[in-house]
């Protein structure tokens, strides 16, 4: 049923038909919507857990405080402009920065 209604690319009412099969025949509606859209199930998964992932992946470097790699960049030639590093310690960051 939860993936019935988490399916975008079916309408409203092959929704309610599969939900009518579903209640009046639950074990024949059952194997029949898992061979018929079982590839669509896999896909809906594989793109939630991706999507959760790269949100999780988001909300850790947020709370780590982790700079982009232009901000960094960008830091480092400030304090090369100003003299505080050399050529060689700024290419180093600039190196780990796009490394990164």
């Amino acid at each position: 049923m939860v993936d019935l209604f988490r399916d975008h690319s079916l309408g409203g009412w092959g929704k309610a038909l599969w939900v009518i099969f579903l209640i009046f025949l639950p074990f024949l509606a059952a194997i029949i919507y898992l061979i018929a859209r079982g590839r669509g199930m896999a896909e809906r998964s594989v793109a939630q857990t991706r999507a959760a992932q790269a949100a999780d992946a988001a909300y850790i470097r947020d709370v780590a405080g982790a700079a982009s790699p232009t901000a960094e960049i960008e830091k480092a030639q400030q304090l090369l402009a100003a003299g505080t590093i050399s050529q060689a310690e700024f290419d180093a960051l600039k190196a780990k920065a796009i490394a990164a």
